[in-house]
């Protein structure tokens, strides 16, 4: 019983780190490009856009990549 509690905390672990890494990539994003539109002063938010896509698609190809690592 002991192990498989040990194992449950392991794999909540890992999978906690996964969405943290993921939220930490996001919120990059979307800050990054909000900063570069105030920054440029555009009338649309392009670049919040364009960056929370981005940044999106690489949070998602970096939980893959680690999801696969884990199995």
């Amino acid at each position: 019983m002991n192990e498989q509690r040990k194992n449950h905390l392991k794999n909540y672990g890992k999978y906690s780190s996964i969405a943290l890494q993921m939220l930490v990539i996001i919120l990059l994003g979307v800050f990054g490009g909000y900063k570069l539109d105030e920054w440029i002063n555009t009338g649309f938010p392009v670049f919040t856009l364009l960056l929370s896509i981005i940044s999106v698609a690489l949070a998602i190809y970096v939980a893959i990549k680690d999801f696969i690592k884990f199995k």
